[in-house]
């Protein structure tokens, strides 16, 4: 172990576990992006996750879970309609583990301090073999937004959390489990599975195309109020303006406009390797930042697999920017 602004940097599942059944709060990786995470059956604990965040209170966290079976296990209602039951079966058995999260009929464990009060629950099987162990270890449900301010860029390292939260992490209570970087890059794809057809609404990894492919049915385009995180319009903002452009020549124009001004400005073109683009997405946020940009102008990728992702989160950390404008037509 060791430690970093007083709080404990970890490879040790025994002693994260330990710390998260004691009521602390431990910040664990996944393949998608780092977790702030709290034992999601003590309330006490879950509080702190919104405090620490300063997460709305009514805005719900999702519980991970060690197996695809554990799902049954007090977690999804059982009363669940039959349709709906036999698409979360399907999707559970085929993209768990893994970066998928499915808002599904609540059952008695999903306690309201996590839920928001709502009558679903967010649930998620992660991949990555640390997460896996702690999951296995705990042998419970674990509550775990994303480990950064509420609204501001995600975590893809351990020290990308400490950061972000360090000083705000308490040293006796709390620890970080440093599971090296985050595979994927950008957080898992939310599919609510309460209501038939069933809505995406967060792009992630696994695609709108694959869910309709795997369930064997329609899907239905997003509506309502925002009941799963990212839904809101602006979210995964860095300090700087992120401004956002259809081809490298628009992004040229923009940039050079606002160099003009007097601006520190970049360009960002991932576009040849969509992959590449969500791994490094926040990361780059974070540099242009480092670097004290006025501006990042980003090209956006083509909205296709996991470019739906990197659009969707570019285009909210637009939102986030405080400029009139972000877009160029």
């Amino acid at each position: 172990m060791q430690s970093a602004r007083g709080v404990t940097i970890t490879t040790d599942v025994e002693a994260t576990v330990e710390r998260l059944r004691s009521g602390g709060l431990a910040v664990i990786p996944t393949e998608t992006v780092y977790g702030l995470a709290a034992d999601a059956e003590q309330p006490g604990a879950v509080a702190r996750i919104f405090s620490v965040k300063s997460r709305p209170p009514d805005h719900p966290l999702i519980v991970h879970l060690a197996t695809p079976e554990t799902l049954s296990d007090g977690w999804l209602d059982p009363s669940t309609p039959a349709i709906l039951a036999h698409a979360i079966e399907r999707l559970a058995t085929t993209c768990w583990p893994g970066p998928l999260t499915m808002l599904v009929p609540r059952g008695p464990r999903a306690l309201d301090a996590v839920t928001g009060g709502r009558s679903t629950v967010g649930i998620r099987v992660p991949a990555h073999p640390d997460a896996q162990r702690i999951l296995n270890s705990f042998d419970g449900g674990l509550a775990a937004p994303s480990a950064n301010r509420f609204g501001r860029v995600s975590p893809t390292t351990a020290q990308h959390v400490l950061a972000d939260l360090g000083v705000l992490l308490d040293p006796g209570r709390d620890i970080v489990f440093d599971g090296g970087r985050s595979e994927v890059g950008v957080e898992s794809t939310i599919v609510d599975l309460s209501v038939w057809p069933p809505q995406v609404l967060r792009d992630g990894a696994v695609s709108a195309d694959d869910i309709a492919a795997i369930i064997d049915g329609p899907l239905d385009d997003p509506g309502g109020p925002s009941r799963a995180s990212g839904m809101l319009a602006s979210h995964y903002a860095p300090r700087c303006a992120v401004l956002v452009a259809d081809s490298p020549h628009q992004a040229a124009t923009l940039a050079a406009h606002h160099a003009e001004s007097g601006e520190r400005v970049r360009v960002l073109d991932r576009t040849a390797d969509v992959v590449l683009a969500a791994f490094e997405l926040y990361s780059d946020l974070r540099a242009a930042d480092d670097d004290d940009l006025d501006a990042l102008i980003v090209v956006l990728p083509a909205a296709r697999g996991i470019g739906h992702a990197v659009r969707d989160r570019l285009i909210k950390a637009a939102a986030g920017s405080g400029r009139p404008t972000n877009r160029v037509d």
